[in-house]
């Protein structure tokens, strides 16, 4: 895809979790562009920081979470000066968000023609008659019958409950859509119609895509770039069929060796020996480097940068520019 100006730079941006044993970094200087009507990827082991960083571009998070440092700059303005009243008729319209478990994100105690006309009556002038069928055009956009309006959740399953939750992202037709797991606990063949759906939106209405999953596999078919995320830090960007095929990070490596090829010859999965960093307990240098099989004597003592290795694809590994002194026995 060819990248254009961008829709969102995020630069340098630091979440911290204030916590009664200390302070948790969960995003470390992490940056990066997504252009109008892309669809970047984002992936990485559970708590690595990508729903943190996903509630961050829609200033979501609550205390203990704060973002201490960086600018979020939507269309060249930075969102985290906005007041309150400025964020509340930014979110939604400009940018809205598909929640993690459908289930969870919809009230079960109240109907969808509830739910749909209170996003859109709370940030639009649209009457109550002129909501519902604004509602029941979103429900046709999705597949659904306008008549389920009257519907509860749990008569829905749960691949209709995720399409619903993608057409009140869509309400106010905002620019970019954050999906986050938006195909956690459906199986396979309601994933790939899921995934169709919002591919098709995404031609239709021209809004960009933040995809987040732990699923490389699925990502790799659906994004036009991908980020990998370790331990709240961004450790490699490109495209791809360049994370898939040719990665440049010891992580990315292991992730990808991690789950089975569905074509070619079988071959043995190895996935990452060790366990997710402690963010209360961080230490000098490289945040890989007690799970990495490459690590060397400056992992220990510089934190690698992220930078470019080749033409759009970015890593941060001492094996590519810092000179390398000795292998660790």
């Amino acid at each position: 895809m060819t990248m254009t100006t961008p829709l969102i730079s995020v630069r340098n941006l630091c979440v911290d979790y204030l916590t009664d044993a200390g302070d948790a970094r969960a995003l470390s200087k992490v940056s990066f562009d997504i252009s109008a009507g892309e669809i970047l990827g984002l992936a990485g082991e559970s708590g690595c920081g990508k729903s943190t960083l996903a509630f961050s571009l829609m200033r979501l998070h609550k205390p203990p979470a704060f973002i201490t440092e960086g600018e979020i700059l939507f269309n060249g303005e930075n969102i985290l000066n906005y007041t309150s009243e400025r964020m509340q008729k930014f979110r939604w319209r400009e940018i809205s968000m598909v929640f993690q478990s459908a289930m969870n994100a919809l009230n079960p105690v109240l109907t969808m023609e509830e739910q749909f006309c209170d996003v859109i009556m709370c940030h639009t002038n649209m009457t109550r008659s002129q909501a519902r069928k604004r509602a029941q055009d979103l429900l046709e956009i999705v597949d659904i019958h306008p008549s389920r309006l009257n519907d509860y959740p749990h008569q829905f399953s749960g691949g209709m409950r995720q399409r619903l939750v993608i057409a009140i992202a869509l309400a106010l037709n905002p620019k970019m859509i954050i999906m986050d797991e938006p195909t956690t606990a459906l199986d396979v063949v309601v994933q790939r119609e899921i995934l169709q759906k919002i591919y098709a939106l995404k031609q239709e209405f021209g809004f960009a895509i933040l995809f987040i999953t732990h699923d490389l596999s699925l990502m790799v078919e659906f994004s036009h770039r991908i980020g990998i995320m370790y331990s709240g830090e961004l450790v490699e960007v490109a495209p791809s069929n360049k994370i898939l095929n040719a990665p440049y990070h010891p992580y990315t490596q292991g992730l990808g060796q991690s789950f089975p090829s569905l074509t070619g010859p079988k071959k043995k999965l190895t996935g990452i020996a060790g366990n997710p960093l402690n963010l209360l307990d961080i230490p000098c240098g490289c945040r890989f480097q007690a799970r990495c099989q490459q690590v060397h004597d400056i992992c220990f003592k510089k934190n690698p940068k992220l930078r470019q290795i080749e033409p759009n694809h970015l890593s941060s590994c001492h094996l590519y520019g810092d000179p390398i002194v000795q292998i660790k026995c």
